[in-house]
């Protein structure tokens, strides 16, 4: 039984729910004028309820046929209903989204932490081809290096660190090199790019692990241990004719693309021939100032820097098919032949010399065939009735060093021995006792003989000025993050860093600085 209504408004509002009949009945029910409900068989009040139940699906049926009549309402409530079921697609499907992108990124991070899929535009077309040639990596005695996870692994840093020192940017906030210019003894400046710690402790990793088990041509003397410029000059003494030749432009000549075909063809795969590429060649770098922010733009196609601990020995290993072909060329004329870093030499007596065209001819094809370009400027036929010089050592009856050369040093050390070492220079290092001391023992190297007088004399000059500078050496000095300058790199040839690079001499006949000696 509902409860009774308090006001006239609660009154009319029950009347209009059931029936006024329906109410009656009820307010007798509950003042106990009427039995209530199921107390009295066939109860007439029935009658009364069922009407009022029929009274209530007529009035549904009534509304729902209105609704159904009534188009306008049923597409806004239609529209209602899908925008309902639309909005929470909507939002399933954002949180689906969200959890995909959440998961994808993580996947990436993770697939980042073990590949590398991109180094740049132009250089990342192969980074998923890891297939290497097993044979012939055993065949060279190298390391097998499959993935850039593998390779990092071995050089002790990250995949992102490798991906970082590899990457081929054609503008960046951050340089891997210092670059600075020295100057030419013939004139102009030869730029210099020194590898920053990081990068330079990988190419360092790479030159002693893989380039220094591949021998390069027997005709090939820079750069390698055991041999120096007195083993280039050797074969040549004697010669009546002596032909000298420069490669222009030799380490730069060396693109991106041959350096990593030298990788390729050593048998690594596309992927790793691809990194180690990128990480021992540079482009042309050009400072750019833009809102207080300086910006490296590349301004060239990537090739060998000078400077990099690599570039010495891929230069040879690239140059071993030209040296395979001038030698048997060379050999066909009756000639001999050696090559110095850039500079090709060839020598010959007798009756071979009337093939001095040929050899010319054919050297400067076959070097155009390579890749290369003979320096038009520096290209020298010696006889012997003139001095005759290989990578600056006379060759003439012996192995020596120029006559002038020797006298304008003994003249320095005597004014030394006379006055003392002040005011007195050697080349262009201001410290004057150690560029006679590196003088003389080049002077050494070439003719034992002379030199070992010169070292006497310049011994006791050191012991009477510079006693200090005969200590014991200290340990090699190792760490990466100070040895920056290819000046104090270690692992390159050093056999000539005393030679006649330090004569400061203009005439002709004095030894010429060659690009080379920074090292």
């Amino acid at each position: 039984m509902s409860e009774q209504p308090r006001t006239r408004q609660e009154l009319y509002d029950r009347i209009r729910a059931t029936s006024k009949l329906e109410f009656i009945l009820e307010d007798m029910i509950r003042l106990g004028f009427w039995p209530a409900e199921g107390e009295m068989p066939e109860d007439p009040a029935e009658d009364i309820r069922r009407q009022a139940e029929l009274r209530k699906e007529l009035k549904s049926l009534r509304a729902k046929n209105s609704r159904l009549y009534n188009e306008q309402a049923l597409l806004k409530e239609l529209k209602q209903k899908r925008l309902k079921e639309s909005r929470q697609r909507q939002k399933e499907t954002k949180e689906r989204r969200a959890q995909e992108r959440q998961a994808k990124a993580e996947a990436w991070r993770q697939k980042k932490e073990r590949e590398i899929v991109y180094l740049g535009e132009g250089v990342s077309g192969g980074l998923n081809e890891t297939t290497c040639d097993e044979a012939r990596l055993q065949q060279y005695g190298l390391p097998r290096l499959d993935s850039a996870a593998e390779i990092a692994s071995a050089m002790s840093i990250t995949v992102g660190e490798l991906r970082f020192l590899s990457f081929a940017r054609k503008t960046s906030k951050t340089s891997h090199y210092v670059r600075f210019k020295i100057a030419k003894k013939t004139g102009g400046e030869r730029l210099i790019s020194a590898p920053m710690p990081r990068l330079k402790s990988a190419q360092q990793w790479i030159l002693e692990t893989i380039l220094n088990r591949v021998t390069p041509h027997d005709a090939a003397h820079g750069f390698r241990h055991e041999r120096s410029i007195v083993t280039n000059a050797r074969p040549h003494v004697g010669a009546e004719v002596v032909i000298n030749l420069d490669l222009k432009d030799f380490f730069p000549t060396v693109s991106y693309k041959r350096v990593k075909g030298l990788f390729r063809s050593l048998g690594y795969s596309e992927a790793t021939a691809t990194i180690f590429g990128l990480l021992c060649t540079e482009p042309e770098i050009v400072e750019v100032e833009l809102d207080s922010e300086t910006y490296f733009v590349a301004t060239s196609e990537r090739f060998l820097p000078q400077g990099a601990p690599t570039s010495p020995a891929i230069s040879n290993l690239i140059c071993r098919r030209l040296d395979r072909r001038l030698t048997k060329m060379a050999i066909e004329h009756g000639f001999t032949y050696t090559r110095y870093a850039d500079d090709l030499s060839f020598s010959a007596s007798g009756h071979d010399l009337r093939n001095i065209c040929n050899i010319l001819g054919q050297t400067e094809s076959i070097v155009s065939h390579e890749g290369f370009l003979v320096h038009p400027d520096k290209t020298r036929v010696l006889r012997q009735s003139r001095q005759q010089e290989v990578t600056g050592v006379v060759v003439n009856q012996h192995l020596n060093v120029s006559r002038k050369t020797l006298k304008r040093f003994r003249a320095v050390l005597y004014q030394i021995e006379r006055d003392g070492p002040e005011g007195k220079h050697w080349g262009a290092s201001p410290n004057v006792l150690a560029s006679v001391q590196g003088f003389a023992n080049f002077v050494y190297m070439v003719n034992p003989e002379k030199g070992a007088e010169l070292k006497e004399r310049v011994k006791a000059l050191i012991n009477r000025y510079a006693p200090e500078m005969n200590r014991p050496p200290k340990p090699a000095y190792r760490d990466m993050d100070k040895a920056d300058s290819p000046l104090n790199d270690t692992s390159l040839d050093t056999s000539v860093d005393s030679d006649v690079s330090t004569d400061s001499a203009s005439d002709e006949d004095s030894l010429k600085k060659k690009w080379w000696k920074i090292w």
